[in-house]
């Protein structure tokens, strides 16, 4: 049975400068995994906003979890931490070096919002639309045993995609 691979990614990490390339370079890693590379760009620049925003602004910790899933039509990214303050959009001047995180997350993004998760802390997430290449399920040739001896005669295709549906042809061989 073909089954559909997995399309949610977890990390968890301490987010200091040091580590936020390195999940930067994951995410990236597991974009083009999923065939979803036209997102790289836009989802690397909101994690990174994100991850900087809890090292810079978080308490009692910089521990946090990145997640990134697939859903439908839309790639969903969050990242959670354990400070249960809600951030604000600030109204950054032309010449701030700073403070814009948020703002540029709403530029690039779907769309984008907050969970608050009580006590425990937040998750703030962010929306990108798929490509609808990236949707479909990738297909995979299998053949079956030919009918006239080996390499010879006609040969049973199955063009089989991720949901196991199957298109067959027959090709000549030999």
């Amino acid at each position: 049975m073909i089954s559909r691979p997995s399309r949610h990614c977890t990390v968890e990490l301490q987010a200091l400068p040091s580590r936020i390339g390195q999940v930067r370079r994951i995410i990236s890693a597991q974009l083009r995994y999923w065939h979803l590379d036209p997102l790289i760009d836009q989802a690397a620049l909101g994690v990174t906003e994100l991850l900087t925003n809890v090292h810079r602004h978080a308490q009692p910790d910089k521990i946090c979890t990145v997640d990134v899933e697939l859903l439908l039509e839309r790639l969903m990214v969050s990242v959670s931490d354990h400070d249960p303050r809600l951030p604000t959009v600030n109204n950054a001047q032309p010449f701030d070096t700073s403070g814009r995180g948020l703002a540029l997350i709403a530029a690039v993004s779907e769309s984008w919002g907050v969970r608050p998760r009580g006590d425990t802390g937040k998750s703030i997430w962010f929306t990108l639309p798929a490509p609808p290449s990236a949707l479909a399920p990738p297909l995979r040739a299998v053949y079956g045993a030919t009918t006239d001896g080996p390499f010879r005669g006609t040969q049973f295709v199955a063009l089989a995609g991720e949901h196991g549906h199957a298109a067959a042809r027959s090709a000549v061989v030999g």
